[in-house]
């Protein structure tokens, strides 16, 4: 687990590429065997990854959390960003295509993850703290309606899948979805938004090795970009924007947790009011 600390919005005015990668760019998300795990100051969620090969990796922060064990006061939402693979919560197993969900409740002792038939699944998940338990539930990317946004003038044409949400899977704090840009389309959520109640995580998906994303960031009128590749996350702070164009087409898994559980819960940035 490695320990992120907020910071304040003064201090990242200063911070140089270096900085601003160390403080807000996960690079190394998904090792094969391992489980790797950020723990992020920002609402105090946890940002991680799993790659079962040769054998099953349980979900396990050893005593980082001071908890018996990890689900006991967390909530965890996880995607399957790989090949088809296995989540197993107490004796119950669920199979994860790729872009499938799962949201697990609170309370739950025993959770792993394991490959299917020898392919490479990469399990991302987050997790945040929660006050009563919530039924587990699947959510098939295939069995879901996205929301069908932009246009091809703004370079925006996009599908917007909402999973763990107030209308959807439900939670305590968590919010989690994806969106799949179309092809020769590279913009995302702009223009730009802030919504100081909660943060957000982006991970960014269906990248080339060579195609990059550039992820906008910082105080609306003091903004600041991070060069991001394939399978990398960055965490954006209640007071940031977040948005970023690509040098292709991607997706994101946008997963959000704060004081409010309410998704259109945002201030809207007008482009004039960035710089």
């Amino acid at each position: 687990m490695e320990n992120r600390y907020s910071v304040h919005p003064e201090q990242v005015k200063r911070f140089t590429t270096e900085e601003l990668r160390s403080h807000f760019l996960m690079e190394s998300l998904f090792t094969e065997n391992e489980l790797t795990m950020f723990y992020s100051h920002e609402d105090r969620v946890v940002v991680g990854g799993a790659v079962p090969v040769k054998a099953d990796i349980k979900l396990d922060a050893g005593d980082f959390l001071k908890t018996e064990f990890f689900l006991e006061r967390r909530e965890i939402g996880i995607i399957n960003v790989g090949k088809p693979g296995v989540v197993k919560v107490g004796d119950e197993e669920y199979v994860l295509q790729t872009k499938d969900f799962l949201y697990i409740g609170m309370g739950h002792r025993d959770v792993s993850f394991s490959n299917l038939n020898g392919e490479t699944a990469k399990f991302y998940f987050v997790s945040a703290g929660a006050h009563q338990q919530y039924p587990t539930q699947k959510a098939a990317i295939s069995e879901l309606t996205p929301a069908h946004l932009g246009d091809d003038a703004a370079s925006n044409v996009r599908d917007l899948y909402k999973v763990i949400h107030n209308d959807g899977i439900k939670s305590c704090q968590l919010m989690m979805g994806i969106t799949v840009l179309e092809k020769n389309n590279n913009w995302n959520t702009m223009p730009a938004h802030v919504h100081d109640r909660r943060m957000e995580a982006y991970l960014y998906l269906d990248l080339n090795e060579d195609a990059k994303v550039f992820h906008f960031m910082g105080e609306p009128d003091e903004t600041r970009h991070l060069v991001v590749g394939n399978e990398q996350a960055v965490l954006s702070p209640a007071w940031s924007i977040h948005s970023g164009a690509g040098t292709s087409n991607y997706s994101f898994v946008w997963a959000m947790a704060g004081e409010n559980y309410t998704f259109t819960d945002m201030d809207l940035v007008p482009m004039n009011g960035l710089k």
